[in-house]
């Protein structure tokens, strides 16, 4: 399958279609490839590996396919397998190709694809070098009032008057 959606890292948020509660993707098969995470501290790429529990809280809530007669069993996934990867790139660490925004997982207890990723993982946190590189126009519309090409060359306090109390009188 081609890349048609963000890549998915640790910390993705995931929800199964027959729980009622989201949880979050960890990445334990492989602990070198990160994405974008400047520092590679806690983004690492997820990929088809990921089987098992590889869920923060482990569970989605209650599964409505264990039904009880007080309500439902708490749900404990057990991926099997995970479709819809990204097949063009396959990491030497674990063997595996790299989990997209559209990948869906397979739980034992479904049978079926029902594990979907409902946000990707990765965050925007621009550094510095952002605000080098990037376009003063395209700086200039997304913040109109501060031109960060120039802070360094003004000072923000230059036209700031300081008043003291004897300026306004008696309260």
């Amino acid at each position: 399958m081609g890349l048609t959606g963000k890549l998915v890292c640790q910390g993705a948020e995931c929800e199964c279609m027959h729980g009622n509660m989201p949880d979050k993707l960890i990445v334990e098969t492989q602990s070198k490839r990160y994405i974008n995470d400047p520092e590679n501290s806690s983004k690492l790429m997820a990929t088809n590996k990921e089987i098992g529990q590889p869920f923060e809280a482990k569970t989605f809530g209650q599964c409505k396919l264990q039904p009880t007669p007080s309500g439902y069993k708490p749900c404990q996934p057990n991926i099997t397998e995970w479709t819809d990867f990204y097949d063009k790139v396959k990491l030497e660490d674990n063997g595996g190709y790299p989990l997209i925004e559209g990948s869906k997982a397979t739980c034992a207890i479904s049978g079926a694809p029902c594990v979907n990723i409902t946000f990707h993982g990765q965050t925007g946190e621009p550094s510095e070098s952002s605000f080098e590189e990037a376009e003063e126009d395209a700086l200039c519309q997304v913040n109109p009032v501060v031109n960060p090409k120039k802070m360094d060359q003004v000072d923000p306090f230059e036209n700031i008057i300081i008043s003291t109390k004897q300026d306004y009188g008696q309260i």
